[in-house]
């Protein structure tokens, strides 16, 4: 493979780290909470679309839709249970609430699902495109990721600044009483920012699957946390930082992978956000939260 082609993979994948760290920023951004569960749920809508192709003959298009919508009642579910009643706790119990939540998917995914990894299916089966006289070809995967990622994040930007919804999210960002008092119900904001993300995170799911081709109770595992490590990157609680972030992640895993090391990939990739947050504590796209005395 040339440099164009590893560069072009890299973007492919910073595009899927980018659509799962938009779930992580916007959650942060709006309730102050890190969902560390959101990598699990990335894994639940998987097993759904696998299912619903394989077991049931439900074509994909339909299988996807069916995952979107159970991965948001998943995420609704997930805030109103585990996270509400510690919205005011201390950051530790939230920390150790939101493993325990990842935990609890993984576990109950190798109960009903088993540990066996799964082939996952092609089920969108784009064909690969070839360029420059054949010299260079690009799965048609490849190119579709890519687009939804675009289409996502200026959607979301679009939403946030234009409905009243988006509104009420970015006044709650700013001050959850004051918001309160103008008449926001912060409640069904808050749930409304879990069932984005957790959407989000089925077609992310979808994505990365389609890609690899394996598909385990631990598939979300090490991507969610590549996803959160996106949205430190770029800035968490920046939607362009989620973005740019992911983008910038998954360019510097497969180029490390490419012309490195495989086995140092994932080494480089952290490396490289200590010394970002060493230069920027907050990211490339954050900004300084100054506390109210």
């Amino acid at each position: 493979m040339s440099f164009v082609s590893y560069l072009i993979a890299g973007i492919s994948l910073g595009s899927i780290y980018a659509i799962m760290a938009l779930g992580y920023t916007m959650v942060y951004g709006i309730a102050k909470m890190l969902n560390f569960a959101h990598g699990d749920v990335i894994m639940v809508g998987s097993y759904v679309v696998f299912y619903g192709v394989n077991s049931y003959g439900l074509p994909p298009v339909v299988s996807i839709v069916i995952s979107v919508i159970l991965c948001t009642i998943l995420g609704v579910v997930i805030e109103k249970v585990a996270y509400k009643p510690l919205r005011k706790a201390a950051s530790l119990a939230v920390l150790i609430t939101a493993i325990g939540v990842s935990y609890l998917l993984e576990n109950l995914a190798l109960l009903f699902f088993g540990s066996d990894s799964k082939a996952f299916p092609d089920v969108l089966g784009f064909p690969t495109i070839s360029l420059a006289g054949g010299k260079l070809s690009i799965p048609g995967m490849t190119i579709f990721t890519i687009v939804v990622c675009i289409i996502i994040m200026v959607g979301l930007m679009i939403f946030i600044k234009r409905t009243r919804a988006g509104q009420a999210m970015l006044a709650v960002s700013e001050d959850k009483d004051a918001a309160a008092l103008m008449g926001v119900n912060v409640n069904g904001t808050i749930s409304l920012t879990f069932a984005i993300g957790s959407g989000l995170a089925a077609i992310a799911g979808v994505l990365l699957c389609s890609q690899y081709h394996v598909l385990n109770p631990y598939t979300g595992a090490l991507p969610g946390i590549k996803a959160f490590t996106a949205a430190v990157f770029g800035g968490i609680g920046s939607i362009p930082g989620a973005f740019v972030g992911g983008l910038l992640l998954g360019i510097i895993e497969d180029l490390s992978s490419a012309y490195i090391s495989s086995q140092l990939a994932n080494a480089i990739v952290f490396a490289v956000l200590i010394i970002v947050l060493l230069v920027k504590p907050t990211g490339l796209f954050g900004h300084q939260i100054r506390e109210k005395v």
